[in-house]
């Protein structure tokens, strides 16, 4: 999922700031829509970055990209979006910008130490590598029944 970058988000984030944009994109369907949705980022601060978090991160390109970790190894971290089954990586974590810690839908404000979201993570992430195979099934569904998809 990317990020409209009309504020200096990384700059911000190294000042200490939190901030809350709208991203871009559907990597990370079914919890953020973009169009849709605000993220609420903090900074890193020192808290180790955990496998299952959100994370704010700089893609080789430039591009700033909001996915999960799925892995951590000595090479670096992999991430992948919550719509998607392609890890990316191995990323120095010096290109984490920022985690995520809530997020806004219809001017509710939720939190990422929400029992449902937690819930949702770890299910969410267990289920990666069954994806495939679910998407398949999904898109069979939908030939069988006529819809585009």
């Amino acid at each position: 999922m990317e990020m409209k970058e009309k504020q200096d988000v990384e700059k911000l984030l190294r000042e200490g700031n939190t901030v809350q944009f709208p991203p871009t994109g559907w990597s990370m369907y079914p919890l953020i829509i973009g169009g849709r949705d605000q993220v609420v980022v903090a900074p890193v601060g020192e808290k180790p970055l955990k496998k299952g978090e959100v994370l704010l991160y700089r893609r080789p390109g430039s591009k700033l990209i909001l996915h999960r970790l799925v892995k951590r190894k000595p090479e670096g971290l992999f991430f992948t979006g919550d719509n998607q089954t392609e890890i990316e990586g191995p990323l120095p974590e010096s290109a984490v910008a920022g985690r995520l810690v809530g997020y806004v839908r219809k001017g509710k404000s939720h939190t990422t130490k929400n029992v449902f979201y937690r819930v949702y993570s770890g299910l969410w992430l267990l289920a990666l590598p069954l994806r495939p195979a679910a998407w398949a099934f999904m898109r069979g569904m939908r030939k069988l029944f006529g819809r585009k998809g």
